[in-house]
């Protein structure tokens, strides 16, 4: 059995940050599982720029991003294995792992970082008709096919879903030649970031249909067409608004979906809306010494906020290893009245230091208020000229707010019009 202070599953930014950051701590005892051949996740792929702007006051690409930390996580000496998938979580926190080299591995570790990112939503959670035909793919796959293998997935193009990376993709289609239909979206607003309609979308004239969704696929062995129809309240296609659209390609950005499976096997409880663990503000889970960030945890829409959430758990995990945890006495956080969620879910009212509250609202709001209550007292309030369920919002409550607190409140998030 190998023995680390410190095993973070997950080589991506999520995991690499939150193992620098309990490095930088005092835990020099780290190990690195990552399943791909190489560190960096997901950003390998996303070769359009954009990364890094909050971060690193930058602009870079994603592979420019993921290097960064790369050459911090070789210059600080910080073990890895590539290539290894993380099978099992024990309850006395092994972790059990395997790779082509070593065979099967048995980990004992004091502290378990989860950073294992997300994946899309497929064909089948959708339930759209028509037949198996080629050409059906989901955006991710489409960005892997173009940006990493070479590979065109086709010519004539339609998007169903207005994700971020739903519309990176049409602007990466139409940039390698194809024609890019249009972009259906089953929601009244686009769930990307606003900047990505804009210069996605925007500025290579390509439409964007709110209210409208695919309603059946046309084609025998590739796909020769799709009908789209506009929706109603209830999100049910609208009778006699079918068109057809003709194309050989549809690609699917309906959303992703945290990768779970190892959390829910050791019984860490999950939050429903984000499918990711209930944490504290450390990122520590229901599992006492397993620490949860990233994607896996709950969808960003930037990479920064993933880097800056997971220097949290890497804090957090380098703190419970080193002795350093306080008492506990939680507040719980719940998100009303247009708030989805919250993460953490709860906070220690010991704790020493600030704690910002993330969230996303459930619609897009114009002139709202961000209001925070604590047992139904107004604490923060704050105007907003623009809210939208793809931007990711925040709420710093100080340490000195909370310490005025006590056991068992409750903190609310809420949008006021």
């Amino acid at each position: 059995m190998l023995n680390y202070d410190i095993v973070v599953i997950g080589g991506g930014p999520a995991g690499m940050a939150a193992a620098l950051k309990a490095k930088e701590c005092g835990v020099d005892s780290i190990l690195i599982l990552e399943r791909a051949e190489t560190l960096g996740g997901i950003l390998e792929q996303c070769i359009h720029t954009g990364f890094g702007l909050h971060y690193f006051g930058e602009e870079l690409s994603g592979p420019e991003y993921a290097d960064r930390f790369i050459q911090l996580v070789d210059d600080q000496k910080i073990e890895y294995k590539t290539d290894t998938m993380a099978l099992e979580i024990s309850e006395d926190n092994v972790v059990y792992a395997i790779n082509k080299t070593d065979g099967l591995l048995e980990i004992q570790a004091k502290a378990i970082i989860l950073a294992m990112g997300c994946r899309e939503r497929p064909r089948g959670a959708l339930n759209i008709a028509g037949t198996r035909a080629s050409g059906v793919m989901s955006a991710g796959t489409a960005q892997k096919y173009v940006n990493i293998d070479g590979y065109m997935p086709g010519k004539k193009v339609v998007i169903l879903g207005s994700g971020d990376i739903g519309l990176i993709m049409a602007r990466r289609m139409t940039l390698e030649g194809a024609e890019v239909k249009c972009v259906c979206e089953l929601m009244p607003y686009s769930s990307g970031l606003t900047r990505n309609i804009v210069q996605c979308l925007d500025d290579f004239n390509i439409p964007l249909h709110l209210s409208c969704t695919v309603v059946d696929i046309h084609g025998k062995e590739r796909v020769e067409g799709v009908t789209i129809a506009d929706v109603d309240e209830n999100r049910r296609p609208i009778p006699g608004s079918e068109r057809f659209i003709e194309c050989d390609t549809l690609l699917l950005s309906v959303g992703l979906i945290p990768e779970n499976e190892l959390t829910r096997a050791v019984g860490i409880d999950l939050d429903p809306v984000t499918s990711g663990a209930v944490v504290d503000e450390y990122r520590e889970t229901s599992h006492k010494g397993v620490f949860a960030c990233g994607n896996v945890l709950h969808v960003h829409d930037l990479v920064d906020y993933v880097t800056l959430e997971s220097q949290t758990a890497g804090e957090g995990a380098a703190r419970y290893v080193l002795g350093k945890t306080e008492d506990a006495e939680y507040v719980t956080t719940k998100g009303v009245n247009g708030v989805r969620y919250i993460v953490p879910q709860k906070v220690n009212i010991k704790n020493d230091g600030d704690v910002k509250l993330y969230f996303r609202v459930g619609q897009v709001y114009k002139n709202a208020k961000i209001v925070a209550k604590y047992n139904g007292e107004v604490i923060i309030s704050r105007k907003r000229p623009r809210l939208a369920p793809g931007e990711m919002e925040d709420v710093l409550i100080k340490n000195d707010m909370l310490k005025n607190f006590d056991e068992g409140g409750v903190i609310e998030i809420s949008v006021e019009v």
